[in-house]
């Protein structure tokens, strides 16, 4: 990614879609390694992630990272998953969260200068053209080093840059045996007043 340094960056993460690409690559992300390498390349100014979470559940395997990052600076943006019956009588559910991405990106391209969004959804073609229409770059994070592909190559010729996260991950991943980041450890390690 190249970025000037004075340059207004955001960080736009689609977890679901982040976290199958960084399962497919056998990669564990470190979001604060993350935020930090981002935030060498400019000034940053907002860190968003978005995701469905099941509503009702006693326990669920997402809020310890969604705590997580709601404690460290991250805006976490979440809606319950939908629950519905398809065409074989199979209930299935879906949390889907592409609108409040494209929401939110268009609402902050006037105070931006670059927004990176993690995602390697094809649907987000259009919104990247709109927000370089408007003078901001885009670069997206996704990989095509799994089988099939995570990234959609109509998103990636469009954007303006494109970060492949196997090879990136080595500047923001954390060891496989790394205990998982969780509201507790946090807390412990926070070194904010």
């Amino acid at each position: 990614m190249t970025g000037r340094t004075g340059d207004r960056i955001a960080l736009f993460i689609d977890g679901a879609n982040l976290y199958s690409a960084a399962r497919a690559l056998n990669v564990d992300l470190d979001f604060r390694k993350l935020s930090d390498w981002f935030g060498q390349k400019g000034q940053l100014v907002r860190a968003y992630y978005y995701t469905a979470v099941v509503e009702g559940e006693e326990f669920s395997p997402i809020r310890p990272l969604v705590d997580w990052l709601d404690y460290n600076g991250f805006t976490v943006v979440t809606k319950p998953v939908k629950r519905f019956t398809d065409a074989q009588g199979q209930s299935r559910i879906k949390g889907n969260m592409d609108i409040e991405i494209a929401v939110d990106m268009l609402e902050l391209t006037p105070h931006l200068d670059h927004m990176i969004l993690f995602s390697g959804d094809g649907d987000f073609r259009r919104l990247v053209q709109a927000i370089q229409a408007r003078g901001v770059r885009v670069t997206v994070v996704s990989t095509t080093k799994t089988q099939p592909p995570q990234i959609a190559d109509e998103l990636r010729r469009q954007a303006d840059a494109f970060i492949d996260l196997a090879g990136a991950a080595a500047h923001f991943s954390k060891p496989k045996n790394a205990a998982p980041q969780t509201l507790a450890r946090t807390f412990e390690r926070d070194d904010r007043p």
